[in-house]
Parts: C-alpha cells; structure tokens; sequence
C-alpha cells in the first residue's frame, strides 16, 4: 500500500507551492489506491496558531484534496499534529543513543562559536570535531548526575549515501561533509530531522514527495531511517515554483495564499488543474484537464527536473477555460455569491426568471476571466444604477443631434411588434438610414447610454436582455444627460 503524506507548518495560510506538493501527493495517492496523509508539523509553539491550521485545511478543502488520515477525520497511526508526538521522537533518539548511532554533546553554544569563529580565521571550513565522542563513560555519568545541559548528535557514518530520486535519478552526498547534526536540542526538544523521520516511520510512509529545497536534507533523514532499523521510503524531489522574474515566488509577484486566490474569484478546478501543470506534463500538449482525468493521467515520472513558472496570466486563461466548461445551473450557484456581494441579487434569478438569468450569465461568460467580472459587467443586467464613463460621453453623445436620434429610437422601440436582437437591430439601423448618419455612430452612442461604457457585449443582445422597459428608461435618462450638461 502506497502512502504519502503532506506535512506543512501552521506558520502561515496555505501557499502555492505547499498546495502544488499537497496535490502531486494527493494525485500519486489517488492514481495509485494509496492513501493520502495529513500531518501538521506544529513544533514551532511561537509561530504556530489554529489559525493558520484552520487556514491550511480550508485551502485544501477549497482545492477538493480531501485527506484519508489526518486531523478531523483521525486515523490508526495518528495523532497527526507533530506537537503530540514530542515523546516518540525522543525516544527514538534515546533508543539511537542506546544503540551508538547517537551520543550526547555537552560543548556550549560559545565553545562551538569560538572554534568556527577559529577555523574561519584560518580560512578552513569547520564542522563539529566530536569533541564529545572521546568521553567516558563515567565522564558522561558525572555530567548527566551534575545536570549540564547537552545536546543529542547522529554519528554520520563514513561513506557515501546514495539515493535514487523519482525525478531527478541518482543523487549521492559524502558523509564526510556531512556534521554530526542535533537531534534533540539542549531544551529536549526534537528538531526537525528527527521529528521527521520518527513520523514517517511510525505512520509508514513510502513516498515522499516534496520540494527541491529538502534535497540537503535527505542524505540524513536516510542515514536516520537506516540507523533506526526502517524502510528508506522513496524521495521525489519536485522542482521549486518561480515568478515571471525568475526568482523564488513571493508576495511580490502577487497572492500566495490559496484562499487569496478564492477571494479573488478563481475556480478551485481552475486551479488544481494549473497547479497540476506546475513542473509536471502528461507527455502531450493536453492543458484542460478534470480532476477525474489528472488522477488517470498523472504520474511522478512526468515530474520535470525543472523549476516551475508561475504565470498569473496563463491562471486567468485556465480560470476562463473551466468557466467556459460549467453547466448552466453549476455557473448559477457559483456567481450567486458575488452577486450577493455587490448588493445586485435577486432570489427570482433562480426561480421566475431563470431562464432570462442562464441567458444573461451565458452571455457574459465569454468575457469573464473571474467570477466577480460576472458582477461588475453584469450590473448593466442586474441593477438599474448607470455611471456614465465621461470620455466615452464625449465621444459618443455629444454632437450628432444625439438627443434627438435617441428620442426618434426610443418611438422606433416602442412600435416593435417583438423586442429582440433581430428587431432592435432592424430599428436602429433603419433610424440611422433615415438620419443620414453612419450605423456605427448609432450603435456606439446606443451602447453607452443603456451601459455608460464603450465596451459591452453585442449590442442587440443586450437591448433584448435588457428588455423594451429598461432601454427606454435609459435611453430617457441620457437624453436628460445631455439636455442638461448642454444648458
């Protein structure tokens, strides 16, 4: 059985690049029938918050990559938060001790500063000396019973460790640049190391796939499992994730946060499937996936040696694609909160006026990048308030005799057996004729009385959406405008 796991630290909301690990694991789980864990790795008691736990589960959640063992759901190899496991990791480092892969270092913090300090000065590198290894075993009774505070340190074996990466191929360190590294600190508290390895060991973890900057901590984490007696799992390294910079993706180059990206009204689907292609391709040039079709297609081979660029605009065309994809209904429920939000719904969207509703979100939905454009472009459907943009005004409306044309219009609308796009057009063209003036000079002023900008959707469309009432009211309202910016 497969298992992999996502452990992040609640020391901060979800990020792109902990998410893109979260889901390359989620998608081995789910290709494989493996299972998904979720560990939090909550050591750092300052820095960590439920906050943020809350925070880190929402974001997945969001993103639909639902966990088989972890918090709120629990498990028979849990807990699942590092914090209630301190005693385990500390035994395993007793028991590493007790079998000489570990000893105990009583060197202060300044005695290891001074000698650094020494062999900078003398232009060689330093690592620990193993001052410690040379003590008795009454030197260390006498030490222990006087309580002077100590250190727990791997004995690195000499020789090289060797480990074959699922992306990368074969990777070697040579444990003579490897430091006799801590374990437990002089507080008795694990480190990062050994916490780890004692979690992935007792929740038998067999993968493990995470970021390029854990390659420097491998060759010890392997050491650690072998000197515990355990499984070396396997190690998929996946490429880091850049800004169009070039460099380490960061609150500069915008939001990093996963729940920043709902906020700002991207599809969770949207963005699973521009995570997925993040450093990974199926081997064709296939980008619209499923998560359906991903699970089937993904596999840790297609994983690029690479770092990954994050391109928002190649997000806003993907977020464009999976709106396009939704069902009407579907596109319905998951505009109605926005509307909501800009104070322009109306429960009879959904009931008496449904399919008027399905008819305006349909034309809409080619222009929408993100969810909230349907309420901004959408408001000249769904309220009655008009801000006219003053340069299209200008262009537009004034001159031509406009007043006159749109009274002429509004007589033209009036008479029309059917208020449509073929009859509305028919009238507007027909009044242009009569008047001597060019269509388009027509139509443009029509767009920006009834929309009060120069862009819209096509126009006849939205006469008939808008309906014989409302572009009458409207036309009315800037012939007012402009009689009485003219007086």
């Amino acid at each position: 059985m497969i298992r992999v796991r996502f452990a992040p630290s609640p020391t901060g909301y979800l990020h792109v690049g902990g998410a893109r690990t979260a889901l390359f694991n989620w998608l081995y789980a789910r290709r494989t029938g493996g299972v998904f864990v979720l560990r939090i790795e909550d050591t750092d008691l300052e820095r960590s918050s439920d906050e943020m736990v809350g925070g880190i589960l929402a974001g997945l959640r969001w993103l639909g990559l639902d966990w088989d063992e972890g918090p709120e759901i629990g498990g028979a190899l849990g807990p699942y938060f590092q914090s209630q496991r301190l005693d385990r990791h500390r035994a395993m480092a007793a028991r590493l001790v007790a079998e000489d892969h570990a000893y105990y270092c009583y060197c202060t913090t300044d005695t290891l500063k001074t000698k650094r300090e020494a062999a900078e000065q003398a232009g060689a590198a330093w690592r620990y000396d193993r001052t410690c290894c040379a003590l008795t075993p009454d030197d260390i009774a006498a030490r222990e019973r006087a309580g002077t505070p100590r250190v727990v340190r791997f004995r690195v074996p000499e020789g090289i460790t060797r480990f074959d990466d699922l992306v990368h191929g074969p990777i070697e360190f040579d444990g003579a640049n490897i430091e006799d590294f801590v374990l437990l600190r002089s507080d008795n508290q694990p480190t990062y190391q050994l916490s780890v390895v004692s979690d992935d060991v007792e929740m038998k973890i067999t993968h493990v796939v995470r970021g390029d900057d854990h390659i420097s901590n491998t060759p010890k984490q392997i050491l650690l499992y072998r000197a515990a007696g355990a499984d070396v799992p396997k190690f998929a390294h996946v490429p880091l994730i850049l800004g169009p910079d070039k460099k380490r993706l960061s609150k500069r180059h915008g939001a990093t946060s996963v729940t920043e990206y709902e906020k700002q009204g991207y599809l969770p689907e949207a963005m699973f499937n521009f995570l997925a292609l993040l450093g990974w391709s199926p081997g064709n040039d296939d980008e619209i996936f499923s998560r359906e079709a991903l699970v089937g297609a993904f596999a840790l081979e297609g994983i690029s040696g690479g770092n990954a660029i994050f391109n928002p605009e190649k997000l806003d065309w993907f977020n464009q694609q999976h709106i396009m994809r939704l069902a009407p209904d579907e596109l319905a429920m998951r505009v109605k909160p926005w509307l909501q939000t800009a104070g322009l719904w109306h429960d009879d969207y959904l009931g008496d006026r449904r399919a008027w509703f399905v008819e305006v979100l349909e034309l809409l939905r080619p222009r929408a990048k993100r969810l909230g454009d349907f309420a901004s472009q959408g408001a000249l459907f769904f309220g009655d308030a008009i801000e006219y943009d003053p340069a299209a005004v200008d262009k537009h409306l004034r001159g031509f005799g406009m007043a006159q044309h749109f009274e002429a219009l509004d007589a033209a609308f009036a008479a029309l057996d059917t208020f449509d796009p073929a009859s509305t057009e028919a009238a507007v063209r027909g009044l242009a004729e009569r008047a001597g003036v060019k269509a388009g000079v027509l139509i443009h002023a029509v767009r920006v009385a009834l929309t009060g900008k120069t862009v819209s959707p096509g126009l006849f469309d939205v006469l008939s959406l808008l309906g014989r009432a409302r572009v009458r009211a409207r036309l009315a309202a800037a012939q007012r405008l402009l009689l009485t910016s003219s007086s």
